[in-house]
């Protein structure tokens, strides 16, 4: 990596640092610490084990479920190789937002010699789903909850994301049309002289990329077992549900949230971590806890501790597992091969 891309990567990490810095403080501002010590000390963090099980189950079933999308492509990589690229992503996440994305490719590319842009379309389609599955349990929520709940859905998520949309749609349509019509002419222009293009090798560089992208996004369309992918997708939700409920009987004043209502966390932290921070540091913690208030009616010392008990279990359980699988997928490897040398 040369000066200037370590310098562009270097403003990133400290970018969504900085970021995830103000999100912590907003949702630790006018804390009281003592109680929220005296809670973490009291908790049951028996509860957390099995919340741990349930993340780990909804691992193995991601890792199946996209091998089920490279298998279209015309590879079947091994379910472990598949396993350890997926949590080696989840670690590298803490990194900078969404990188793990590419790095599980990478990692799962070169260890079963598959082309990583067609890795990226696999996983475009799998976040793809995960956001159609997030909106489904926020329908579902909606239509079966609370007044309470469907208040505060209502004042903090779909009122704001239905004012911005509006916002964009009536303050910069001009913009947007311009920006719409630019991009058509552009798409135009590079299909039409697409071959004077590929002459050049930035251009032809990016015409594979697209390529291989859209064959991995293909892959959807070709699965040979769609109802194990079906199962296995429920399957994967229905493990942080339960990941999610678990973590409520660590704390006496959260132990009564049903298992229902403990849905409307899952959406909520599952929106929160998709803010560009560093694995949603700041910005779970503060939409959890706010919401447990609300709905809930606790402190908000006490609706922090769960957002932590949460959340940093999981950063935890996910650093132990990825470190595991680097040393599995390079480390043992590099070390037989440094034995052999000998």
């Amino acid at each position: 990596m040369n000066f200037r891309k370590f310098v562009i990567q270097a403003l990133k990490f400290f970018g969504f640092l900085a970021v995830g810095i103000l999100l912590l403080w907003l949702a630790f501002r006018n804390v009281d610490f003592k109680s929220l010590t005296k809670n973490l000390k009291e908790a049951n963090y028996y509860w957390l084990i099995l919340s741990v099980f349930f993340s780990l189950m909804a691992f193995i079933l991601r890792a199946r479920r996209w091998q089920l999308l490279i298998h279209p492509l015309g590879f079947s990589p091994s379910f472990w190789h598949t396993f350890h690229a997926l949590m080696i992503g989840y670690m590298a996440n803490l990194v900078l937002p969404r990188i793990g994305e590419i790095t599980r490719c990478v990692a799962l590319g070169k260890k079963e010699k598959i082309a990583v842009d067609k890795l990226v379309g696999t996983v475009i389609i799998e976040r793809t789903i995960d956001f159609i599955s997030i909106l489904l349990f926020l329908i579902i929520i909606v239509f079966t909850s609370e007044a309470l709940i469907i208040e505060f859905l209502k004042k903090s998520i779909l009122i704001p994301f239905k004012e911005k949309v509006f916002s964009l749609i009536t303050f910069s349509w001009i913009f947007w049309v311009l920006i719409a019509l630019l991009a058509f002419i552009a798409l135009y222009l590079m299909i039409h002289y697409r071959k004077n293009l590929r002459k050049i090798r930035f251009f032809s560089k990016i015409s594979d990329i697209a390529k291989g992208v859209i064959t991995g996004l293909k892959t959807i369309t070709n699965l040979n077992r769609k109802w194990e992918f079906i199962f296995l997708t429920i399957s994967i939700w229905i493990s942080y549900a339960f990941m999610t409920w678990v973590v409520v009987f660590c704390l006496k004043s959260t132990s009564n949230i049903s298992f229902w209502n403990s849905l409307i966390i899952l959406v909520v932290g599952g929106l929160a971590m998709s803010v560009p921070v560093q694995s949603g540091f700041g910005a779970f913690h503060y939409a959890v806890s706010r919401v447990l208030v609300v709905i809930q009616g606790i402190s908000l010392e006490d609706g922090l501790t769960y957002a932590l008990l949460s959340h940093e279990s999981q950063i935890i359980f996910e650093i132990m597992i990825g470190l595991v699988s680097i040393y599995i997928m390079y480390g043992r490897n590099h070390r037989n091969k440094t034995a052999d040398n000998i």
